[in-house]
């Protein structure tokens, strides 16, 4: 993962190849590019521009033939930039390539919290990707206005909405926690989700019938799946989909019931002879997750919706747009800062305080205390934040010979030997099995599995597949009825 530079050292600035966070030019470069990359820099995580260095590494400082004056880079944030980025400049001295005496200039680039930084030239708009500084169209510097708060998605007026688009049991809830009988539409005007009659955003979002309507991509779509991945075509194993599309509060709510139906609590015997449970996961991780995801998703993101994915041994909450503003999977345990500042009040209002304050470490705490793995997040290709919980091992198991003696018969599945439930369930969990894969699974002879597995065949239980008995490609799998 790139990661900042923090020391000065110009040896390093000469080989560290050029990142998000990081760029060297020459003390040649002109003013227009020089803001360019400045704008870039304050526009995304903010980094270092270091001046009198070359592309390929080449120290060649102020006094090269063709140098502007150490003083125009230095002045080049206030006369290139609007508004003005917040930038240190700090004079390095080196040797440069010919032995002499010379300086470098680093120029640090403090990421703008508030505002997009624009070139004063010709207000173009630029963003650090990678290692280049990329110029933004309308839609994304939009984007980007969005992003950095200075312009809000949330409170853009939908023009076809109106008063009579709300859901009146929403908004009969939203009164009784305010504590007024003021009428829906003072409400809603008052709190700024009504205006000129016309819902904005966040008003179509949060108390509207049907959002999906004006915004059809707001909606929360759950999926458990038979397995621990995604299956296509004849092998689909999507045991249960069901999508939430009504206003935010309602989708919660509806996730939030549909997801824990679908969760275990597994019993077993402990080691001092009592029955303990098991929990798939913390409720508090997995609902944290999913608030988390409803209130700072980014809803100018057209084309996607939230996603919780629930497999076999992991959950995971898909959420578009990337992390807003200053947040870094880095610093994102510690840092709050919010892309939806009045869907995430109002939803405070609506009684999810302590989901909505208590964060992201709690998630980490909860897990922890449930002596599961930490949860990770992820940015899938820049566009999306992903929440991955995996469960206990233990939990893995029990689900697993839940669902094949489901798929049995507790009859049946009750009368297997011990080495023919191991098989079953070998097999359920791998989607087929050989006799060496089953030997080196129980520890015992070949002889032993092989055994196994023909009264398993013979019970049609399993199905042999192979063209002879010294065929050395033939396994079995899981017997499908005709």
């Amino acid at each position: 993962m790139q990661q900042p530079i923090t020391r000065n050292d110009p040896d390093l600035f000469s080989k560290e190849k050029e990142n998000l966070y990081f760029d060297r030019k020459s003390a040649r470069l002109n003013a227009k590019e020089t803001a360019r990359h400045i704008c870039a820099f304050a526009n995304a995580s903010g980094g270092k521009l270091v001046i009198g260095i070359e592309d390929n590494g080449e120290i060649t400082g102020f006094k090269r033939d063709g140098a502007r004056d150490i003083e125009e880079f230095e002045q080049a944030p206030i006369v290139g930039c609007d508004p003005s980025p917040v930038v240190r400049a700090m004079r390095v001295p080196v040797k440069n390539a010919k032995g002499q005496d010379d300086q470098i200039l680093v120029l640090e680039v403090a990421s703008s919290t508030g505002r997009v930084i624009a070139r004063r030239s010709d207000k173009a708009v630029f963003l650090r990707q990678r290692d280049s500084s990329v110029e933004l169209d309308r839609e994304q510097v939009l984007a980007l206005e969005y992003d950095k708060n200075q312009r809000r998605y949330e409170d853009e007026v939908q023009e076809r909405s109106s008063v009579e688009d709300v859901d009146p049991e929403v908004v009969a809830r939203y009164k009784a926690e305010l504590g007024t009988e003021a009428s829906d539409e003072q409400v809603l005007r008052s709190r700024g989700f009504l205006q000129d009659g016309h819902l904005t955003n966040a008003g179509v979002l949060l108390f509207s019938e049907n959002p999906t309507r004006f915004i059809p991509w707001a909606r929360v779509r759950v999926i458990r799946f038979d397995g621990n991945k995604m299956e296509t075509g004849r092998r689909l194993n999507i045991v249960k989909d069901r999508t939430f599309d009504g206003p935010l509060p309602k989708q919660i709510e509806g996730a939030k019931g549909f997801i824990s139906s679908q969760l275990r609590e597994f019993q077993y015997l402990g080691d001092d002879g009592r029955f303990k449970i098991i929990p798939e996961y913390p409720e508090f991780a997995w609902f944290e997750g999913l608030v988390n995801a409803v209130t700072h998703r980014d809803y100018a993101m057209s084309g996607d919706h939230i996603r919780v994915m629930m497999y076999g041994d992991r959950l995971e909450i898909t959420s578009p747009g990337g992390l807003p503003n200053m947040v870094t999977l880095e610093n994102m345990r510690y840092t709050r800062w919010s892309r939806n500042p009045i869907i995430a009040r109002t939803l405070v209002e609506f009684g999810w305080v302590r989901e909505l304050n208590e964060g992201v470490q709690r998630i980490y705490d909860e897990m922890a205390s449930f002596f599961l793995n930490e949860p990770t997040y992820s940015e899938p290709n820049g566009m999306s934040v992903r929440l991955v919980l995996e469960n206990s091992i233990t939990s893995r198991v029990l689900r697993q010979a839940d669902a094949v003696a489901e798929s049995l018969g507790e009859g049946v599945y009750g009368d297997l030997s011990e080495y023919e439930l191991a098989a079953v369930q070998y097999t359920y969990g791998k989607g087929r099995v050989t006799v060496r894969g089953l030997a080196e699974h129980l520890g015992r002879s070949s002889k032993v599995a092989r055994a196994t597995l023909r009264s398993l065949a013979d019970k049609r239980i399993l199905d042999w597949h192979g063209t002879s008995a010294t065929d050395p490609s033939q396994y079995y799998d899981l017997h499908r009825a005709e």
